[in-house]
């Protein structure tokens, strides 16, 4: 028997072979054209690692958890019933014209000298607040921050004759001060209690002024159990005998702070204490009847602890609009201009936050309503957070 030898034809269409070299050779040129145009494009126009970032920046944390679920359905797991897909059209469309569809100032935001001064965010809106309703933070030039002005006391020693006695609190820190309150801006007065002050920016006192907001803060957390330390630097001073300007009155309270943290261990929540130069049709309401100054929260963007303090201040934000709505104004971050400070001490305490509370045209009786309430909400998070991390200091066994 012959053998049997088998063969296999393999017929090449001549057209299969042409579209796949011309594919190949227009992927090349498609390759070296964009590479072309990427390396020859001026820098600020370039894709880099820091406009990737600030694309996904774009994107919420649960945004981002739902693009990684694309690969992974573990990480949708966990995500709330409420949690709404990306919008990446959105995102890609405000990344390449800068123009943010829920922002209309961004429309102008580039085309009006100084707007950036004036370009801040609202992380979080309150009742009633938009854009045209931010905290307003004067700079009052030096001369007109230290000069001396009439103040009427009367008024306020009527209201602290006013306070009464609490009762002791339920659980305590005990010999331990876990909270520092401080004033970077320790001059913002009030003119219900200057004689003859009208303006906003001259809303200043080396006596009458916020730092008395700071004293009954600390009387209220404690009342509460919460150990208090406070400082009363006069900032406006210290800036005079050091020849800065006041916009570095951060720079002035940071090393206070970092001195009182150093001596401490147990220093945890830092409360840097301000006033709006808002008017008080956007910084009073009535409860029940009775007028109370709202608050404003302010996070400093550009500091390592920036979402930890968001956080914090979203919980009591929560809490405020749970039992008082409208007391909180909500969460704003000012401009991100390099003459700002941008970072108000807050990367040195993830749990910091910087308070306005009410404005120039508010009374100490209405803001101290006011802080009584923060007080009740501060030190239920307070304690909370101490069960969830262990037995709360000071509570008996």
């Amino acid at each position: 028997m012959k053998g049997y030898r088998s063969s296999h034809v393999v017929v090449l269409n001549g057209t299969s072979i042409k579209k796949s070299v011309v594919a190949v050779i227009l992927g090349f040129i498609l390759v070296f054209a964009v590479s072309g145009v990427m390396t020859s494009l001026k820098p600020e126009y370039r894709v880099t690692s820091s406009s990737i970032n600030e694309f996904s920046k774009r994107f919420s944390g649960e945004s981002l958890l739902y693009i990684f679920g694309y690969t992974n359905a573990y990480f949708t797991q966990g995500l709330s019933s409420e949690a709404k897909a990306p919008n990446y059209a959105s995102a890609l469309f405000e990344l390449t014209t800068s123009i943010n569809l829920d922002d209309p100032r961004s429309l102008i935001r580039n085309e009006i000298p100084g707007f950036a001064y004036y370009d801040g965010e609202i992380l979080v809106a309150g009742s009633g607040v938009n854009y045209t309703d931010m905290p307003v933070e004067s700079s009052p030039p030096m001369e007109v921050l230290l000069q001396e002005r009439q103040a009427s006391i009367i008024d306020l020693d009527e209201e602290e004759e006013k306070e009464e006695s609490a009762p002791p609190p339920a659980q305590t820190t005990g010999d331990k001060r876990t909270v520092l309150i401080y004033h970077s801006h320790s001059r913002e007065s009030f003119l219900p209690y200057l004689e003859g002050v009208t303006s906003p920016n001259a809303a200043s006192h080396p006596e009458v002024n916020v730092t008395r907001l700071g004293k009954k803060l600390q009387e209220e957390l404690v009342q509460r159990g919460i150990g208090t330390d406070i400082d009363t630097t006069d900032t406006a001073l210290a800036l005079k005998n050091r020849g800065w300007v006041y916009g570095q009155s951060y720079d002035v309270t940071r090393p206070i702070v970092e001195e009182a943290m150093a001596g401490n261990q147990h220093l945890n929540y830092l409360i840097d204490v301000h006033r709006d130069s808002g008017r008080r049709k956007s910084t009073t309401m009535d409860i029940n009847g009775v007028p109370h100054a709202r608050l404003y929260f302010v996070i400093g963007k550009k500091n390592q602890h920036y979402e930890k303090n968001q956080y914090l201040a979203e919980q009591i934000h929560k809490k405020l609009e749970q039992k008082y709505p409208g007391l909180s104004k909500g969460i704003f971050v000012p401009p991100a201009v390099e003459t700002r400070n941008g970072i108000y001490n807050q990367d040195l305490s993830p749990n910091s936050m910087l308070i306005e509370v009410g404005g120039v045209d508010n009374t100490f009786e209405e803001m101290n309503r006011t802080l009584e309430i923060f007080a009740d909400v501060f030190s239920e998070i307070y304690w909370q957070a101490e069960k969830v991390d262990g037995t709360p200091e000071g509570e008996a066994q």
